[in-house]
């Protein structure tokens, strides 16, 4: 009996998928001509030699499905190749995943109770580091997202002094995650770590817990055991010293990029010009002018094909998917659409804003207004459920091409949108409010779809809340735009996308600035 090729590949995938393990699967779960067959699908990419993830066609060369598995290949190879207690990854590995880091780590380290001295290339530049340490093997290992780490406090008495060097802003969240002090305390004097307790104190110290920096010192001292107090930190300027204990590693960190990167935009803005609440119609009707503009880049930028004859059609009621069937099939149409809803809440936010109205607090009453016009069409055209209008999400969400891998889980998501609300209601300068707001909630990404769209429309009511004009993102600046955003997200640095921010304002500025010396060369008001 003869199948169709396409169902000869269905019947694969349902195999690699029933024998895989959060998309991770050994060669010898599928045989050979399944394998062939998946692979030249697109939808078997291999790892290393015997392993591979399930994944959905992407151009050669692409690392979207890579970063998207990373962690959970880690996790799996991990189990398999040693067994439940059988590794656990390195202090400094273990602090990262403790202290949310959000990106794919180069290269991740894991110790071993078997003998398993090695290095494992994986793709696009990342590794595995294996060694065997049954003497220091952890007595006690913790799971986080199903990975064994080290648990926090004995994470901070084994760090590698060049790990708060290179890391500060972990170190800094970590100590000020913990519950009690006397939890590194114990592990220090366990083990009579005198030289890890004179760090931890210097970083207590230096972060503004005195208190506890002496604790410690007292503590190791009633043991015998003299500790010579150093700081540990090269040229780092605390972020947290004011808050005694963060709520949570992503809203800490997202605290602390919000006051080290602030001064950073300021220094790339000329001072914000105001609003008056006297030129509100002429604002929003500029604003509108620039509308057709605004969809068909932003959505560009998302991957959409917007014709110029659609978003017209839109603009004027024009676009019937109870008649015109074509309408009906078209998902860009409903992007469109969408967009065109949202926009027109987004207006309403602005009016907010010219009267007086604190920016940020307009943006936390407004945002699911926003969120929801965006996707109503396709809930009343079917292509999403209307559940999926209710919020953020509750899951894993990925960035295309990205190392950056947003907070994940709902509380996670929960805690970082409330500390940036926060952050934007708090901040004076609107131009740090704009480009913070935009990096940090793209750097959140707190739905399943529509971030980047909404993060642009939150980047311009900010800048006109200061009386600067409407800003368009060109899609031909895309790969400028994403990669100034991957700056910040992996390496801290703020100042490529306050440039590049700065650089759109002026393009539209001057554009303006032209089209309306050309009107009124022709007679027009």
């Amino acid at each position: 009996m003869s199948y169709e090729p396409s169902k000869v590949l269905a019947q694969a995938l349902k195999q690699a998928k029933n024998k895989s393990e959060d998309g991770v699967l050994e060669s010898s779960a599928l045989n050979p001509k399944q394998a062939a067959l998946l692979k030249k699908a697109g939808c078997l990419t291999q790892v290393i030699r015997g392993w591979y993830l399930l994944s959905r066609p992407e151009p050669a060369g692409s690392s979207t499905v890579w970063y998207v598995g990373f962690w959970n290949f880690i996790k799996v190879y991990l189990l398999k190749r040693f067994g439940k207690h059988g590794y656990c990854l390195s202090a400094d590995t273990s602090l990262d995943l403790h202290t949310g880091e959000g990106h794919i780590a180069k290269q991740v380290t894991a110790i071993t109770r078997k003998p398993s001295n090695q290095t494992v290339a994986l793709p696009h530049d990342t590794s595995l580091l294996l060694y065997a340490d049954t003497k220091n093997f952890p007595r006690q290992l913790e799971k986080l997202n199903g990975i064994y780490v080290m648990p926090l406090p004995l994470a901070l008495c084994r760090l590698s002094p060049a790990y708060y060097k290179n890391k500060p802003l972990n170190v800094e969240i970590a100590l000020k995650m913990l519950q009690s002090v006397t939890e590194v305390s114990r592990i220090l004097l366990d083990g009579a770590l005198v030289t890890d307790a004179g760090r931890i104190a210097g970083a207590f110290r230096a972060i503004g817990e005195s208190p506890k920096a002496e604790q410690i010192v007292r503590d190791m001292q009633a043991a015998g055991l003299s500790v010579s107090e150093i700081n540990p930190f090269e040229n780092h300027v605390p972020s947290l010293s004011a808050i005694p204990r963060i709520k949570s590693a992503y809203s800490g960190r997202i605290e602390a990029m919000w006051k080290r990167m602030r001064s950073e935009v300021i220094s790339e803005f000329p001072d914000p010009p105001g609003t008056a609440p006297n030129k509100e119609e002429r604002v929003i009707r500029i604003i509108q002018e620039r509308y057709k503009h605004d969809a068909y880049h932003s959505l560009s930028i998302e991957g959409y094909e917007v014709t110029e004859d659609l978003l017209q059609r839109i603009a004027e009621g024009n676009w019937r998917p109870d008649v015109d069937p074509k309408d009906h099939e078209q998902i860009d149409a409903m992007a469109a659409k969408g967009y065109h809803e949202a926009f027109q809440q987004v207006l309403k936010s602005v009016r907010k804003t010219i009267v007086g109205l604190n920016a940020g607090k307009v943006f936390e009453d407004d945002l699911q207004n926003w969120y929801r016009a965006l996707f109503s069409p396709s809930v009343q055209a079917g292509i999403l459920k209307a559940a999926d209008l209710a919020g953020y999400r509750s899951g894993p969400v990925y960035i295309k091409g990205a190392r950056h891998v947003p907070p994940g889980g709902k509380d996670a998501v929960l805690d970082s949108m409330e500390t940036l609300f926060r952050l934007i209601r708090d901040e004076p300068h609107p131009a740090v409010r704009a480009v913070l707001g935009h990096f940090i909630f793209v750097y959140i990404h707190p739905y399943m779809d529509g971030n980047g769209r909404i993060g642009r429309l939150l980047l311009n009511l900010m800048l006109v809340s200061g009386g600067y004009r409407w800003t368009i993102i060109r899609i031909e600046e895309r790969a400028r735009y994403m990669a100034a955003l991957e700056a910040a997200s992996i390496e801290g640095r703020i100042e490529p996308f306050a440039k590049f921010v700065r650089s759109e304002l002026d393009y539209w500025t001057e554009k303006i600035a032209s089209s309306t010396a050309a009107s009124a060369s022709d007679g027009c008001p």
